[in-house]
């Protein structure tokens, strides 16, 4: 098959390689973001998939608006006969849609119906799923809300932070793809309505999303410690005399029988720093002080010479 391949986060690059590499399809050419500023010097950098397009000598657009005029003759110009999309953050409207001969087809970390939109993957973390997977979808006008083609799940494992769900999902898209794409290719593929009524929303991330409430259970702030970890990143407050300087933390072990006020460091030893949550308590093991590097929570107990009592908020 002809396939346009749209995206923008790394979450794609797995995905985009298979089908470059696969004797059954040819990727005609690929849709992504412009460059934005990033790093220190805010200079105009591309997203992962131009990067990776790049390498892969792809013809590559960058539309500010996919659903131009001008973004869609280039579509037509490709005459792809489906666009696989995956984490490209535009939405697509009616018209975009209906140009691929075959349909357009999204890439969703989740299992749809639960956690449609932008932070599939921080949610089922958050919400204490057992499992979670890759659904690829059949794209309406919706969010996330067109019928699904194929599904498959993975376990949520002990510990898994975002960054570790974002890379196990990654790898598994490319089957899941060429799978589904085998599926149309023999004719009369699924298309499985959503249940709505089982439909839950999730939201773009923010920077202030990753503080952390000492009131939750010590099971909630772990699962919210690992779901913002890498970004937005979990953190707390920690009293510096008259000021407090950000704490940033990523990793913990929960400790049941803690007591105390939340947020309250209740012990500072070899073993790292023992702080009350609503309900027990966690035992922070690798953190990081604003302005300082990241090391061990015992080693930044034993340089700020932190004692019991301080209360982190």
């Amino acid at each position: 098959m002809r396939i346009l391949f749209i995206g923008t986060a790394s979450i794609g690059l797995p995905t985009l390689r298979a089908l470059v590499s696969s004797l059954k399809h040819e990727v005609v050419g690929v849709i992504t973001q412009p460059d934005r500023p990033a790093g220190r010097g805010m200079h105009n950098q591309p997203c992962p998939i131009a990067q990776e397009a790049l390498t892969l000598r792809l013809r590559t657009f960058k539309p500010e608006n996919i659903n131009t005029p001008a973004a869609h003759a280039q579509i037509k110009y490709l005459a792809p006969d489906i666009a696989v999309v995956v984490a490209y953050g535009q939405i697509l409207k009616k018209d975009t849609l209906e140009i691929p001969r075959l349909g357009c087809l999204n890439i969703h970390a989740s299992l749809l119906p639960h956690h449609r939109g932008a932070s599939p993957i921080q949610s089922a973390i958050l919400a204490g799923d057992r499992e979670t997977g890759i659904t690829i979808m059949w794209m309406d006008e919706g969010l996330d809300t067109g019928p699904i083609l194929y599904q498959k799940e993975t376990l949520i494992r002990f510990g898994d932070t975002a960054q570790t769900l974002h890379d196990r999902l990654a790898e598994m898209a490319p089957d899941c793809l060429l799978h589904a794409l085998d599926l149309i290719a023999a004719g009369n593929p699924p298309r499985i309505p959503q249940d709505n009524a089982h439909a839950t929303l999730t939201r773009l991330l923010k920077k202030a999303d990753g503080r952390i409430d000492w009131t939750l259970t010590q099971e909630e702030i772990d699962r919210h410690i690992r779901a913002m970890t890498p970004w937005p990143g979990a953190f707390t407050m920690l009293p510096q005399g008259r000021d407090a300087k950000m704490l940033k933390i990523y990793s913990t072990i929960i400790s049941h029988r803690s007591k105390g006020r939340p947020g309250e460091i209740l012990r500072v030893d070899r073993h790292g720093i023992l702080v009350a949550a609503g309900k027990g308590g966690l035992l922070l093991r690798d953190v990081q002080l604003e302005g300082r590097k990241r090391l061990s929570a015992a080693e930044l107990a034993r340089g700020l010479r932190l004692n019991a009592g301080i209360t982190l908020f």
